[in-house]
């Protein structure tokens, strides 16, 4: 793959001047491979950077460069503010992309992975180009990701802003949970299912549809939400082509304030979120507060439904959010992992959640994603942590170091400092502390006497999450907009489920606190040793008595931090016990 030649990429102002000569200045530039960029299948992009450093992209793809440029700067101004935007700037930039390999197919491929990208930089806050154009195997399929790291190369020489390190953008929570990523064969089923469904529901005129999408942590359930709410936002828009979601209402809620700002960032640089409908990505909360059963939407997808309410609480006066979102739409989208369930006030008694997932596959409505997709590993490092998890039980722990790296230390200041030089590394990208809630925590609260809430482990302590402070005015206001785990000071934070539960870390540090022992050998849960107030405390059920769920949400909670890392796993016990199996078991 190493002998695939370097793209031709011709920069020029975006304007009428700029494009005037447009052939003999190609020819002037860039010699005997012109006709790469005047006779072949190009990408291009169009860009301006405001007095805010931010930037505006446009991205496409065209077999006649020139005369595509000329619509771009004649005619598209008369019927959109972005093109006109862009028209009349001074300061407009339009690289164009070449390759003697370029086809159509690998020139759709290459504008949508540069859509991915492009979406998921900081500095860029809005691409005007949305269109999805994954394609299906083709010639030459199997080049495109040599190709598109030569491309990015060649764009970042020119302009290092715009264009940042490949690692850097793929370190961030927006490409990670970004529609134009390419979708496998299980997702593309699954989303082509749904959108079907949905059609059926729309023109049959049915009402309080639930389709459940299912599958453990790390199997792509939320690239698919993303790719699906994306695609039917633009099959609302005015296309004759499409009548049967025409002016369709579509929503995405989440009940989780880290992923919430990651939705919404990704859906106002896309154009889709905007201030005049605050609930159109939002918690369910606000939805079912702004909506009533007389005024039914279209579509509401839920993501991590499992964080769903299914009690009453504070600003919530209801008894079951997703009942009463069924009440709402015409058609539910959830996706829901049983074994993330974390508090009482989500947890769904047996019988109602039997007959949920009973409903939904009698209607032929559940789906379940097997692929594991997070976890870059072999089946047997896999199963060492379902294992561990699941039948609670500790193992050899598998050789898999060339794949995924599991390690077991001797202090947690060693676990830090290993988590803090993985971070530190651009190789390694955003890898962080956490922890089982073992520790107080009271958000929007200082302790008594002491500046942070601290998780401790004999001298050792470090604050949790969401503390400490930044270092600039600047670094603050862009805090704002980031996730606890991409923000620069959290790599000295220890992170909870509660700001890490949905998201990818490249290397994930696990300090499994003291509610979790090692007896017999057997892991078990200590609710007393706990300080997660929402797993340990009993819940009331429907007929009155009242119980603890506590072993099952405990559990749930090291499912959740035990399947964050995608190439590594670092371990520190501070039951003895467990921490003498892991020992033993790393050196086994």
């Amino acid at each position: 793959m190493g002998d695939i030649s370097a793209p031709i990429i011709y920069e020029l102002d975006y304007s009428s001047e700029g494009v005037k000569d447009f052939d003999s200045k190609v020819q002037e530039h860039v010699g005997k491979d012109a006709k790469y960029l005047l006779h072949y299948p190009t990408v291009y992009i169009v860009n301006d950077e405001n007095k805010e450093k931010q930037f505006s992209v446009y991205i496409g793809e065209t077999s006649d460069i020139k005369k595509r440029t000329i619509q771009h700067l004649t005619v598209d101004p008369k019927s959109r503010t972005d093109w006109e935007n862009l028209a009349i700037s001074e300061s407009s930039k339009m690289y164009v992309i070449g390759h003697d390999h370029f086809n159509k197919s690998l020139t759709l491929d290459i504008e949508n992975k540069l859509m991915l990208y492009m979406s998921s930089i900081e500095n860029v806050d809005a691409v005007y180009n949305r269109r999805t154009n994954q394609q299906n195997d083709y010639f030459t399929s199997h080049e495109l990701d040599n190709i598109f790291s030569k491309v990015w190369r060649g764009l970042q020489k020119k302009n290092k802003e715009l264009f940042p390190v490949e690692q850097i953008i793929r370190d961030s929570a927006i490409f990670k949970a970004s529609p134009f990523h390419k979708l496998t064969e299980e997702q593309i089923r699954t989303k082509d299912f749904i959108t079907l469904r949905i059609m059926e529901a729309l023109t049959r005129k049915k009402t309080g549809q639930l389709i459940l999408v299912t599958g453990e942590a790390g199997s792509g359930k939320t690239v698919l939400m993303s790719s699906l709410f994306y695609e039917l936002n633009q099959l609302s828009k005015d296309d004759p082509e499409n009548l049967i979601f025409k002016n369709t209402k579509n929503f995405l809620l989440v009940n989780h304030e880290q992923q919430l700002k990651v939705y919404q960032q990704i859906a106002t640089k896309l154009g889709i979120y905007s201030k005049k409908q605050p609930d159109l990505v939002s918690k369910p909360t606000p939805f079912i507060n702004n909506h009533g059963p007389e005024d039914k939407v279209d579509v509401v997808i839920v993501d991590e439904a499992h964080l769903l309410w299914t009690q009453g609480k504070q600003s919530y006066r209801g008894k079951n959010q997703l009942h009463d979102l069924l009440e709402r739409a015409k058609v539910v989208v959830a996706v829901f992992d049983q074994n993330q369930v974390l508090s009482t006030q989500q947890y769904w008694e047996y019988e109602e959640l039997m007959s949920l997932q009973h409903e939904a596959q009698l209607n032929g409505n559940l789906m379940y994603l097997s692929n594991q997709m997070r976890i870059n590993s072999d089946k047997a490092t896999v199963k060492w942590i379902r294992s561990l998890i699941d039948e609670q039980e500790v193992g050899k722990i598998p050789d898999d170091s060339k794949n995924y790296d599991i390690q077991v230390f001797d202090s947690p200041e060693e676990l830090h400092a290993a988590i803090k030089a993985k971070a530190q590394s651009q190789d390694s990208g955003i890898s962080r502390l956490t922890a089982t809630f073992d520790w107080d925590y009271v958000d929007k609260r200082k302790p008594e006497g002491e500046d942070y809430w601290y998780v401790r482990v004999g001298d050792w302590k470090l604050p949790w999450n969401l503390q400490l402070p930044v270092d600039s005015k600047t670094q603050s206001i862009r805090n704002k907009h980031l996730s606890w785990a991409e923000q620069a000071q959290t790599v000295d934070e220890v992170g909870s489920t509660f700001t890490v539960q949905g998201f990818d870390l490249n290397y994930v540090g696990v300090i499994i606190g003291p509610s979790v022992k090692y007896r017999n050998g057997k892991i078990i849960f200590d609710r007393q040793e706990s300080k997660n107030k929402k797993a340990t405390q009993k819940r009331s059920l429907k007929d009155g008595s009242k119980e603890y769920f506590s072993d099952t949400l405990l559990k749930n909670e090291l499912n959740v931090l035990l399947t964050r890392g995608v190439n590594g796993l670092y371990l520190y016990a501070v039951d003895e016990e467990l921490q003498q199996a892991l020992i033993e078991a790393r050196k086994g």
